[in-house]
């Protein structure tokens, strides 16, 4: 299997998080605007959390949600390249990267839409089972 095999889970990954990224810029500027906020009003060095209470509750989901994929998804990043490097792109490697992209992405349209715990935490614990299991693969192939 050619190392580049186990770099798209995370190239596809590191797109969405974009995705969402641009998502939330225009869903922040639009609820700025309803709520009649503008750089023009604003105090230097305010951040979103001065402001985070007094926007819609969807808005604050995707925000919420980007967080989360610049937080965790980091460690996949890393471990896919530790993988690509050393040699990991097996087959089993590459579905456990496919698993985590297909379920973190299934996590970030339930946040954005629904937003109901018990889901999120699902999607989560078994994206995180997937990382678990890369990152041990990972380990063992380049520790012992």
């Amino acid at each position: 299997m050619h190392a580049s095999a186990i770099l798209g889970p995370a190239a596809v990954l590191a797109l969405w998080s974009l995705l969402v990224m641009l998502l939330m810029v225009v869903t922040r500027l639009n609820a700025f605007k309803a709520a009649g906020i503008t750089f023009g009003n604003t105090p230097a060095g305010a951040r979103y959390a001065d402001v985070e209470a007094d926007m819609p509750a969807k808005v604050n989901w995707i925000s919420h949600n980007y967080s989360h994929l610049v937080e965790q998804p980091t460690i996949f990043y890393a471990v896919i390249a530790i993988l690509a490097i050393a040699g990991g792109a097996t087959q089993v490697n590459i579905m456990l990267a496919w698993a985590y992209t297909v379920l973190r992405i299934l996590h970030s349209i339930w946040q954005i839409t629904a937003n109901l715990i018990p889901v999120r935490v699902s999607l989560f614990t078994l994206s995180s089972v997937c990382l678990l299991a890369l990152a041990i693969n990972a380990v063992r192939l380049t520790v012992f």
